[in-house]
């Protein structure tokens, strides 16, 4: 059985590279830098982008499953030529936003695109929605917490139930290998909801240094979140926190149905991650 991997380099995928050579698979994997990628030896790594689909021809030849990265404006095209390969089973990093029917979700729209073209493709398909993913945090709050010790939020009180990405990856490795997942589409959350406020604590444990939380305004929030993102999903990612104030998510037990295995907390997240989220010494003592 040969897999490729897209994305393979990415949170997700290389956690599903590291999976399906533990499982025995024969893995492509593709990636616009082969030279860096860094991956296992004894994976096949091809260069392409899903961007420019004829690129990625080359390393559908003989492949009979695909984990597919999602890349809406081409999905259509990269579908049909893994089709045309011979391609038999297709397992879509998704998201749960998709299950947003509003209209206005900016993620739901970007994945549902992805999906429908795989649908439509006849070929058997898994797709894995997650929940919000706890590596969000190492681009909202790492330089914060890095240089000065600190995170500033709104909502400090909203719960949320974040995923290990290492976690995702599993539930999709076994869509990958394992029969009987065809035509499912698996919702996935962390094990626990935490308030930002404790997800906070967690990462001050794991570093083994304080970290500070100061509560900020939504608009404080929008103008510091407006640099880096889309004003839509600047609206997304406020709406999921009041909403989460108000509502307050549940975790779902999928990861533990579906690989047999407890999901990993956000403290074993912190704790894998701790090298990334360490404040400087001079933003400790400070």
């Amino acid at each position: 059985m040969t897999v490729l991997v897209t994305g393979a380099t990415g949170a997700v995928g290389r956690h599903v590279v590291d999976g399906l050579v533990a499982a025995g698979a024969r893995v492509r994997a593709l990636t616009r830098n082969p030279a860096a990628a860094g991956l296992p030896a004894g994976v096949e790594v091809f260069e392409g982008d899903l961007l420019q689909p004829q690129t990625v021809r080359a390393a559908l030849e003989g492949v009979e499953r695909l984990y597919l990265f999602p890349v809406p404006e081409t999905a259509r095209e990269v579908v049909a030529l893994a089709k045309e390969a011979g391609v038999r089973r297709v397992v879509v990093l998704s998201s749960s936003s998709v299950l947003d029917t509003s209209g206005e979700n900016h993620s739901g729209e970007h994945h549902r695109a992805v999906e429908r073209a795989v649908e439509e493709s006849g070929l058997a398909w898994t797709f894995v929605r997650p929940d919000e993913f706890a590596t969000n945090v190492l681009w909202k709050w790492g330089h914060s917490i890095r240089t000065e010790g600190l995170v500033r939020a709104p909502y400090g009180n909203a719960p949320r139930v974040l995923v290990h990405e290492a976690d995702v990856a599993a539930v999709a490795v076994t869509a990958l290998v394992e029969e009987g997942h065809a035509g499912q589409a698996y919702v996935l959350t962390g094990p626990e909801a935490l308030t930002q406020a404790d997800q906070v604590k967690a990462i001050a444990t794991a570093v083994g240094a304080p970290i500070a939380f100061e509560e900020i305004t939504p608009d404080q929030a929008r103008a510091q979140m407006a640099p880096f993102m889309p004003p839509p999903v600047v609206d997304m990612v406020l709406r999921y926190l009041a909403d989460a104030v108000a509502h307050p998510p549940v975790p779902v037990d999928t990861v533990e149905r579906v690989t047999g295995r407890p999901a990993r907390t956000f403290a074993q997240w912190a704790a894998d991650h701790a090298a990334d989220l360490t404040p400087a010494t001079e933003a400790v003592a400070a």
